[in-house]
């Protein structure tokens, strides 16, 4: 089971998925998937404007399709439950902010549920998002740029620690 299963058929399932699909397609942090709001989300151009990033720099991500259609189908629910475009993209029932207490408490609940061994975290969802691009031969800057970092050197340094596979393909492959 993955993930995006764990989640329930309800409309809070589809809440949950599109919180899940932000954070892993786009590589959001916590709090800037969270601070989202429906205006945010450009699906004619496959993208996602972060308004308030790390260190209150604002920035535009891509987003697929995929995602989009999971994100769309949570739009869809919340204008069905009456909520208004000024609450945060990802909310509760009645338009209310999620912490981001909630949402660490719930992705571990649904990596659980799921039958994920590893622990299920939201930076894990980010990390993860940064070594698919790489691994799928993204140049490094614009895995930066997607991430929202300053510099390639932190990208670099992200990427190091989550991605050693890397070098011991490369490495271990070479002929003598």
């Amino acid at each position: 089971m993955s993930l995006l299963d764990a989640c329930g058929h309800d409309l809070l399932g589809l809440r949950d998925r599109a919180l899940i699909a932000v954070m892993y397609r786009a590589g959001l942090r916590i709090s800037e998937a969270l601070a989202l709001h429906p205006k945010d989300i450009d699906a004619g151009l496959r993208a996602v404007r972060v308004l308030r990033g790390k260190g209150g720099r604002s920035r535009t991500v891509g987003l697929d399709a995929g995602a989009l259609a999971i994100v769309g189908d949570w739009m869809n629910a919340r204008r069905e439950l009456g909520i208004v475009d000024d609450a945060p993209l990802i909310c509760t029932r009645t338009g209310g902010a999620m912490s981001a207490g909630y949402a660490r408490r719930l992705l571990a609940g649904l990596g659980r549920r799921a039958g994920i061994a590893k622990r299920v975290h939201p930076h894990g969802l980010r990390h993860t998002h940064a070594a698919e691009l790489r691994a799928e031969g993204i140049d490094i800057g614009i895995i930066s740029k997607q991430l929202g970092h300053r510099s390639i050197a932190t990208t670099v340094r992200y990427l190091d620690h989550i991605a050693p596979w890397e070098v011991v393909e490369v490495v271990g492959g070479r002929e003598w």
